[in-house]
């Protein structure tokens, strides 16, 4: 049977039918487990932490920031900053903050109509200087690394008067992928989708479908987080090893495996610090979106 997920507060009712039903919440905390579990090239899974955070503290917040974003309808800011919260209580460092920026507006518009694709740009056109001002606390209380400092509407200090959240994700989505959501209408979240779903299609696990979007992904957008740490260069070296790991073969080819262990390798060097964040971030929220459309058969075969 397909999930379908109920009302945290309000949802659509082509998105509220079914038995054995997930909320919202339960949709946000499945997709940011399944997308850490997975393994990754290049960032935390099972068996492979980092040495400042490890899977415990990406498990804890998954569960801690699923009801904050399951009453996202009742605003997106308000859900970032709970979620962050949240996260901060039960893992004490910044794990989720890229993913819980993309899950808020997609599981408001969800509310909306049952369909993020729907209504994500009636939302993003919703949020107002109140959603900035609550995602620029929730942004200075997770203390992420590698946000550099910009000349207008730096996070590290309160937003200008009268700026919209929608604005500020603007004047950032040049050197920010996740901001650049906001802008395109989450136009790269939702191809992620597609290809998670496309790979489920084809019979490889979902763990595979995961790993696969993930380097196609990278592939063809070098990783911002990368970019602010490392510079351009480093960044656009991630992408080309991306796309040379998927042009290797397909899971279960043992070129293919290779190529994913050599890159994983790759990027775990210099004190992780070619950790594609960014990309990951996109891959929790897409899997959200493929939870919320029912595209997976629950229960899953997550491992192959």
């Amino acid at each position: 049977m397909t999930s379908s997920p109920t009302n945290d507060s309000k949802i659509g009712d082509d998105a509220a039918r079914g038995v054995g039903e997930l909320s919202l919440a339960q949709c946000a905390t499945l997709a940011c487990l399944w997308e850490v579990l997975a393994p990754k090239p290049g960032n935390v899974y099972r068996g492979a932490d980092f040495e400042d955070v490890t899977l415990a503290e990406f498990a804890a917040s998954a569960a801690a920031i699923g009801p904050a974003i399951g009453r996202a309808g009742e605003g997106v800011g308000a859900a970032v900053l709970a979620a962050v919260r949240a996260m901060r209580l039960v893992a004490g460092t910044n794990t989720y903050l890229g993913t819980v920026l993309l899950l808020a507006p997609l599981a408001a518009a969800a509310v909306r109509t049952g369909s993020p694709r729907r209504a994500i740009g009636a939302t993003i056109a919703t949020l107002d200087a109140e959603d900035a001002k609550s995602v620029y606390e929730a942004i200075h209380m997770a203390q992420p690394g590698g946000m550099g400092e910009v000349a207008v509407a730096d996070v590290a200090a309160p937003p200008p008067a009268n700026l919209t959240l929608t604005a500020a994700m603007a004047l950032a989505a040049d050197r920010d992928l996740v901001a650049r959501q906001y802008v395109d209408e989450f136009s790269g979240v939702f191809a992620t989708a597609d290809r998670i779903a496309a790979g489920q299609a084809r019979g490889w696990s979902l763990c595979d479908a995961i790993v696969r979007a993930y380097l196609e992904l990278m592939a063809g957008e070098p990783d911002t987080l990368i970019a602010r740490k490392c510079g351009p260069n480093v960044a656009a070296e991630a992408s080309a090893r991306a796309g040379r790991a998927v042009e290797a073969g397909e899971p279960g080819s043992p070129d293919y495996a290779a190529a994913l262990a050599d890159l994983d390798f790759w990027l775990r060097a210099d004190g992780h610090r070619r950790n594609p964040g960014t990309t990951a971030d996109v891959i929790a929220a897409a899997l959200f979106v493929v939870l919320v459309e029912r595209r997976l058969e629950l229960p899953v075969r997550f491992y192959g």
